[in-house]
């Protein structure tokens, strides 16, 4: 998982417009840390409700997502677009949210697969609180061990709020 030295300053001068400030560093370490152990990627940025997305087309799979955080999001979960996606990452695993529903998260792009204890324990902290924190940049890092695989070994959560210490969690998968 990366590691972000230059963060905590960053976030300490940073007083408002923290997606143009904190972004361009995270971009550069993921897509360091992404081609380290993949090769031939055709990496891509799209925004899709206003979220922000890394995907590698080459080996069809998310690196990476982030938004701003604008509170909950209230409408419902769209079940039928999210029980067309695939689920073939075996038993125990979920449709999991790069960016949670509860923060306008859509489907599509930002399901992932991801083992369901992580998707419904541990993983909510976090989404939680983004939630609660209007304002506030959440992110997701997918990591995977092989270039073939759509099933990430690893993920990384951020949230970064003007001022204050960044927060990470780091998940298996």
């Amino acid at each position: 998982m990366p590691q972000y030295p230059a963060l905590a300053t960053l976030l300490k001068r940073v007083t408002t417009g923290l997606e143009f400030s904190a972004v361009p560093y995270l971009l550069k370490i993921w897509l360091e840390d992404y081609q380290r152990s993949t090769r031939n990627g055709e990496i891509v940025q799209t925004n899709v409700d206003s979220f922000d997305y890394l995907f590698d087309i080459t080996h069809q799979r998310l690196i990476a997502a982030w938004g701003i955080s604008r509170g909950r999001h209230g409408a419902a979960r769209d079940k039928s677009r999210m029980a067309g996606h695939p689920l073939g990452a075996g038993e125990g695993y979920h449709r999991g949210h790069a960016i949670p529903h509860t923060l306008g998260g859509p489907t599509d792009i930002n399901l992932v697969p991801q083992l369901g204890s992580v998707n419904i324990g541990p993983f909510r902290e976090l989404e939680r609180l983004a939630v609660a924190t209007p304002g506030a940049l959440y992110f997701s890092y997918w990591s995977y061990d092989h270039a073939d695989s759509q099933k990430p070994v690893a993920v990384q959560q951020g949230l970064l709020r003007p001022g204050a210490d960044p927060q990470f969690r780091e998940h298996g998968n």
